[in-house]
């Protein structure tokens, strides 16, 4: 199956499994590669305000039941932990579902500004690899380039724990290898292997802990539950 057709197929999983590897795209110049967010902070840091905005119009609710002013920490927690889970899931799904792992580098793999929901992806490449060792090329691929690249420009603009931004990272991952799971159960196997893979590298490793049947418990907070009317995830490691 060509890249192409196997992006388009795992892009009904869900939102953020959505993303593009037609290269008509290419005649679009509002594209800009990953590794622009990563070293440019002005795209990133409207992000973070947006995503504050959006939590409840700047304010949270400290310990003591008041109103003040949102930490930008909150905000660049949940920024972090949906732009993860956008980078992580159509790849999880492409290498679970179909066997192919695209360079989905950050000189390759695209982004766009969006006013609401997850921001467009577009994979500029036109070709994938079938690696023997699905799991490793999918570590590869993500971990570093990707998501530890992205944590280190968040703290960057925002002093948030590093610690939260793994377990972030984490609950995106088996949060999406679930999801694959679901809606292709001939992949579940392997989504598992990938998910596994992706946990146990020296980055993520001690951010959570994958039970039976997908149970995730993650060992640190994304720091949601101060937003007003937040609540803890289910995942939480706040939670019972």
């Amino acid at each position: 199956m060509r890249l192409r057709h196997a992006v388009d197929d795992v892009a009904g999983i869900g939102q953020f499994f959505a993303a593009t590897a037609n290269p008509a795209e290419a005649v679009d110049d509002s594209w800009r590669p990953l590794r622009e967010l990563y070293t440019d902070p002005a795209p990133l840091a409207a992000r973070i305000r947006q995503v504050r905005d959006a939590l409840g119009g700047g304010t949270e609710r400290s310990a003591g039941g008041t109103s003040i002013g949102a930490e930008e920490r909150v905000a660049a927690s949940i920024t972090y932990q949906g732009l993860a889970a956008r980078l992580v899931s159509p790849l999880l799904a492409l290498a679970s579902v179909h066997g192919l792992v695209p360079p989905w580098s950050p000189d390759t793999l695209h982004w766009r500004p969006a006013a609401v929901g997850p921001w467009p992806l577009w994979e500029s490449a036109q070709h994938a690899r079938a690696p023997a060792d699905l799991p490793s090329a999918v570590v590869d691929a993500l971990v570093q380039p990707h998501l530890a690249a992205l944590a280190a420009a968040t703290k960057k603009l925002v002093s948030v724990s590093e610690r939260t931004l793994r377990g972030n990272a984490a609950s995106s991952i088996a949060a999406a290898g679930a999801m694959v799971a679901r809606a292709r159960p001939s992949a579940a196997t392997a989504a598992h292997q990938v998910v596994s893979a992706l946990l146990a590298t020296p980055w993520l490793d001690g951010s959570g802990s994958l039970g039976p049947g997908w149970a995730f418990r993650r060992r640190s907070c994304c720091l949601y539950y101060r937003v007003p009317g937040g609540g803890l995830c289910g995942d939480c490691v706040l939670g019972r």
